[in-house]
């Protein structure tokens, strides 16, 4: 069973994240556990909200596999899975609203699926056609960030000017547990404190920092460290979906109100490689992976839910022709994308050209007008 540990400021400061130290709401037998501090949070999933969570899952796992296949077969340069996630992912990303900013990092596909990107959007970066794949403004989605860590103070920054303007919305930024290490990170904390900013930092503990496990860059659960910058925390199952939501609009609520940054540590596991590039057989065991799959985020969802009479052939049929129409697209758009012209490379570089950027346009410009006529 996973341990969850809440962290809370100073009773003085008003703590709304609970008194439970333990946050899971289903547990991997698909059995409901109250949480008098984290139910009413969820109070409004009935069962034809989790279906549609599952829903989310599903598709997104089936995205994974299908981007997973077409990487092997040459038409993706590079794939970061999201297998075993579906729940860190969906649970989070559902849980913000419209006009809240998500910052994701190099992982979260499922975020942006659900953020609204197509499906061609989704490919062109992995295909090795664009530096970007989306308009952030358009999704209220940063565009993935490779840089570990990174994308946390973009994080803070915009959580800043969210409270400068005086709106009641909230940024979200996901990392994984080997990004708490950088000092990117750390140093997000540290402005988030400061300026009490109206951010949520959201960790999905995978277990595996490339081939480095968690246990020796974290003797203390991840969790544990952000109190000590000032920001409160909590610890959640990660492959449970009703309980990554639940925190995530706890947090995000706290935001809204002022109460300033949370950090969630979602427990989860990476199933798959780290990326397409990755061969995860050659640093951990068949066993510790056979663990996990007793946890899969989506297979306690279907046994709720057959416990509720909820999970029937109507929903089997839906939520299936759905992933398998996403999944067909997904590898349409991927293999009759068009191949964009060299000169596109100095296109959503900046807001506006300038004389730089023009300058080695033009330079380069030149440079390929000596290949002219040459096969």
């Amino acid at each position: 069973m996973l341990r969850a540990t809440v962290s809370k400021p100073d009773a003085a400061e008003g703590d709304i994240l609970g008194d439970e130290a333990y946050i899971q709401l289903i547990t991997p037998e698909g059995e409901r556990v109250e949480n008098p501090a984290f139910d009413p949070a969820v109070a409004d999933i009935d069962k034809s909200k989790l279906a549609d969570l599952y829903e989310d899952m599903v598709v997104i796992r089936r995205i994974d596999t299908e981007a997973t296949a077409l990487q092997r077969q040459g038409q993706l340069a590079l794939w970061p899975p999201l297998l075993g996630q579906e729940a860190s992912q969906i649970g989070s990303v559902r849980a913000l609203r419209d006009d809240d900013y998500a910052v994701p990092s190099y992982r979260e596909n499922g975020v942006a699926f659900i953020r609204g990107v197509s499906a061609e959007d989704l490919m062109r970066t992995w295909k090795g056609y664009a530096h970007g794949s989306w308009d952030p403004q358009l999704h209220n989605l940063a565009i993935p960030n490779v840089i570990i860590g990174a994308q946390t103070l973009h994080a803070v920054g915009y959580a800043m000017g969210i409270q400068r303007d005086g709106a009641k919305s909230a940024s979200l930024a996901y990392f994984g547990d080997g990004a708490t290490s950088q000092g990117d990170v750390n140093e997000a904390l540290v402005f988030s404190a400061a300026y009490q900013a109206p951010v949520v930092f959201f960790c999905q503990n995978n277990h595996w920092a490339i081939s480095e496990p968690v246990r020796l860059q974290a003797k203390r659960q991840i969790a544990d460290r952000s109190p000590g910058f000032g920001v409160p925390s909590l610890r959640v199952d990660g492959n449970d979906v009703l309980a990554v939501l639940a925190a995530t609009r706890v947090a995000l609520e706290r935001a809204y109100s002022g109460g300033g940054p949370t950090f969630i540590e979602a427990v989860t596991y990476r199933m798959g490689p780290h990326t397409t590039s990755d061969d995860p057989t050659k640093y951990r065991t068949s066993d510790e992976v056979a663990e996990w799959k007793t946890k899969d985020p989506i297979t306690r969802v279907e046994k709720h839910l057959e416990k509720l009479g909820a999970f029937d052939e109507k929903l089997q049929s839906r939520v299936k022709a759905k992933a398998d129409a996403v999944a067909a697209e997904l590898r349409s758009k991927c293999i009759g994308m068009p191949k964009p012209g060299p000169l596109s490379m100095f296109e959503n570089v900046q807001v506006e050209d300038n004389p730089v950027l023009e300058r080695q346009r033009a330079q380069y410009a030149a440079y390929l007008e000596m290949f002219e006529g040459e096969e």
